[in-house]
Order: structure tokens, then sequence, then C-alpha cells
């Protein structure tokens, strides 16, 4: 693995989006665990786009258009009704019991979507994995398999930190009435900006 591919991984996976926002979402609400759970759920939620990049059907989304704008669509509207249930959901940033096991299977269905529906992804493997694969590399489908996963290690890292960070200061915020409301409206914010903006955006 070359430092070129370490550092230009390292910043798209730190650059804020639907994942950390997530993330941070689950940390503050419920704590550490469920946001390391958040986290694996984002990652997980990366396999599909990787899987569909090195067996080459990423393509599908390149060249047709209609195949792109109907994800970008589904993915927007999901964004767009996450930000809905953070404005009507008054529990949804309630203090819990930080050892409560229970939601970890819908945390991990609701990350996976986050990324699932992200028409970004299969573009961005497709054009970013090959330019780190030699042309005679004898193996290039294990090559970007392998590059692939240490995205996906990277990925679970970073938003684990995130997660780890938020769960820290939630006792400082989520014991605050008007900090709650404040909160929530940011996240319904957050996920309506980022809605709206892949809505629009290009190929």
């Amino acid at each position: 693995m070359s430092m070129a591919f370490f550092i230009t991984a390292l910043l798209v996976v730190a650059s804020p989006g639907t994942g950390a926002l997530y993330t941070i979402s689950a940390s503050l609400s419920q704590g550490v665990r469920a946001g390391l759970v958040a986290a694996a759920g984002c990652t997980l939620g990366i396999l599909p786009h990787m899987l569909a990049a090195v067996l080459g059907l990423a393509t599908v989304f390149r060249t047709s258009a209609l195949a792109f704008e109907v994800l970008k669509i589904v993915g927007a509207a999901y964004l767009l009704y996450m930000a809905w249930q953070a404005l009507r959901d008054a529990r949804l940033l309630e203090v819990g019991d930080g050892n409560e096991k229970k939601g970890a299977v819908k945390i991990i269905a609701s990350a996976v979507m986050v990324n699932l529906l992200n028409p970004k992804l299969p573009v961005f493997f497709l054009a970013f994995l090959p330019q780190f694969v030699a042309a005679d590399d004898p193996s290039p489908i294990t090559t970007m398999l392998a590059l692939s996963a240490v995205f996906m290690a990277m990925t679970w890292v970073v938003f684990a930190i995130y997660g780890v960070f938020a769960a820290m200061m939630r006792k400082h915020v989520l014991t605050r009435p008007a900090v709650l409301t404040w909160m929530r409206r940011s996240f319904a914010a957050g996920f309506a900006v980022l809605g709206l903006r892949l809505l629009v955006s290009q190929r």
C-alpha cells in the first residue's frame, strides 16, 4: 500500500458525511457502544459498493444515467426521512442506559442503509482504486480487495473515534433541554442538507 493511497483514503474517510453524522447521533443518544455499532454498520455499508466496483458492476452507474438517478433519488429520500425523524422524535437524543444492548440490529441496519444508498461510493471506488493498481499487476482483483479492506478498516477507526468523542460529551449536553432541542434540529438540518445536496449532485 502506497503512502499516496493511505493519505487520499484518510482524507476521504475523515471528511464529514452522512455516516459520520449518523455515528455521532447514535453515540450521543445511546453511548459508546451504540457509536461503535453504528461505525461498524457504516463500514458494512461500503462492502456492496466495493464488491460491485471490483467485479466491474459499478460501470452500470457510470454509464447509465437512469440507474444513477434512481439510486440518487432513493438515497436523498432516505436522508430526508432521517431529517424528519430527528425533528419529530423528541426521544432521539434521550439519555438511556449505557449498558443497554437493545436496538443494535436497528442501528446497524440504519447505518448500512446510509452508505448503501450513496450513489457516490460505487463511482468513487471505480475511479479511485484502479489508480493504485499497477498495469502489470499479476493479481489486480486481489490488490483491489486488499486496498478496499484497508479503506474499510480506516472507515471504522475514524468513525469509532467520532463516536467515542461524541459519547464522552453526551453527559454534558443531554441533560440540558435547550441543548437537546438544538442538537436534534442540527442533526435534522445536517441530514436535510446532505440529502438535498445529493439530490442536485451530478455524476
